[in-house]
């Protein structure tokens, strides 16, 4: 691969918020993981754990997290951002404000960025849901070696062409998760990363995120 060619990779991924039904080969999830395993991590101690559902496993958890919702409170295995402030909480609203005009949510609608928001916990459509965990005792160096196989594996997912979304939304319901999956406690829940094939008329896929140049995120020495 050129670096032309990574760059064309790179540029065309984007979050999928709207996915066909169809779901996604076995083979071809099989072939995503393993590009995406040979990404770094510190003494090579892979931490990843990967929950995946298919066909009726992911309709099945799609409902249960919904009569989760009905009850339950937030609790991240991971803390989640204590806030956004400058840049960070500018970019942020530009995201969010992208998503809302593209499927006509306006400013001041809070019952529509509400019903937007819940399609995280729809997974947004997608035939297929990977939960992504990694041992407690690695901490952040554990979450941060997971970081990257999920950038590996969205980027090998948009090479066989298919649509990923991580979402941070469902790690916040971590307890149910553990329960559901029996994901054992000493392993943190991280993310999901909903999949299948984009549906390429769904008004949130009609969008995307700008990214910062160069000389906003480097400071040369020398």
């Amino acid at each position: 691969m050129t670096a032309d060619e990574l760059d064309t990779l790179m540029a065309a991924r984007f979050s999928c918020r709207g996915f066909k039904p169809d779901p996604v080969p076995r083979a071809t999830i099989e072939a995503i993981v393993a590009t995406a395993r040979r990404v770094p991590s510190w003494c090579n101690a892979q931490p990843w754990q990967l929950t995946i559902t298919s066909g009726a496993e992911t309709d099945a958890f799609r409902a249960a997290l919904k009569d989760e919702m009905a009850t339950a409170s937030h609790a991240p295995d991971l803390p989640f951002p204590t806030g956004y402030s400058g840049v960070y909480l500018d970019r942020r609203r530009t995201c969010g404000w992208a998503l809302y005009e593209a499927v006509g949510v306006e400013k001041g609608d809070r019952d529509g960025s509400r019903a937007q928001m819940m399609r995280n916990f729809d997974l947004f459509g997608a035939p297929h849901c990977a939960i992504v965990s990694s041992p407690a005792e690695l901490g952040a160096y554990g979450a941060l070696d997971c970081g990257g196989f999920i950038t590996g594996f969205t980027l090998a997912a948009q090479a066989q062409g298919v649509a990923t979304v991580p979402q941070a939304a469902l790690a916040s319901y971590a307890p149910f998760l553990h329960r559901y999956f029996a994901i054992p406690d000493d392993r943190l829940i991280l993310c999901a990363v909903s999949f299948g094939y984009a549906e390429p008329d769904h008004p949130a896929n009609g969008f995307r995120t700008e990214r910062a140049a160069v000389a906003d995120i480097v400071d040369w020495r020398g």
